[in-house]
């Protein structure tokens, strides 16, 4: 809690004396933590790793039934991310990145590039490595990165409350211990199984307005006590219970 603190007073810091020593649109290369820096402003038009980047961070903020691809591409559907994550976090809402986006982005995360409220380790219970999946262990660790950014901003959204994880990444042994279907998306890195608060409908509900794909809560066969949530090539949400 106090790093966190110390982080969000060293962004505060950033912004602010950006304004008085007259940084403009550019965004500034320092940073908060060890993650990432980005060094231009991004707009409509720009392309690149740090497009990419920047995509991981947004994607949750879509409309529903979206999903932002990691392209590197910085076109009309990422302004729209963009603008979105703004106007959630209190900036101008205009769709470009720059200095103050960058900031908040600083102060949202980690230095491992996790989010606030999300961690690799909640992320994977299964393993230490995210070996003996349907993908490299990278892939699955990098899905999972992806996942936790669609859940901050869904957590965001729900006006920060508390949102637990119960399984993320399994390997094909860690599945079949729990009876998981074979071609569950836990095997890929990028499901995720909710519970607390808020109710699991309303998770449900939610959930398809931050970029996931695969929806599956109460009413569905084996989730009456979680809502599941992912990123499924073949969208497909069934939560009978919460009107799905």
């Amino acid at each position: 809690m106090l790093r966190r603190m110390a982080r969000s007073l060293i962004a505060f810091v950033m912004i602010t004396s950006g304004v008085v020593v007259g940084v403009g649109a550019t965004a500034g290369t320092a940073h908060a933590d060890e993650c990432y820096t980005w060094s231009r402003t991004l707009s409509q038009g720009s392309s690149g790793g740090d497009v990419t980047q920047l995509q991981i961070r947004v994607a949750g903020w879509v409309t529903s039934g979206e999903r932002l691809s990691y392209d590197g591409e910085y076109g009309a559907r990422t302004a729209a991310a963009v603008k979105k994550f703004q106007s959630a976090y209190g900036l101008t809402a205009d769709g470009v990145a720059g200095s103050q986006t960058f900031s908040k982005l600083y102060a949202l995360q980690d230095a491992d590039c996790t989010p606030a409220h999300f961690s690799y380790a909640e992320l994977n219970r299964c393993n230490s490595d995210w070996s003996g999946g349907a993908v490299s262990a990278a892939t699955a660790k990098a899905n999972a990165l992806k996942t936790m950014w669609k859940l901050e901003a869904m957590r965001h959204a729900l006006g920060d409350v508390p949102i637990s994880v119960s399984s993320g990444f399994r390997s094909y042994a860690c599945n079949s211990a729990v009876g998981g279907s074979s071609t569950s998306r836990h095997l890929y890195g990028d499901a995720a199984d909710l519970t607390g608060s808020p109710s699991l409908c309303r998770l449900a509900q939610q959930s398809r307005t931050h970029g996931f794909s695969e929806i599956l809560g109460p009413g569905y066969p084996g989730h009456n006590d979680h809502t599941h949530v992912a990123f499924d090539p073949s969208p497909y949400w069934s939560a009978p219970t919460c009107g799905i």
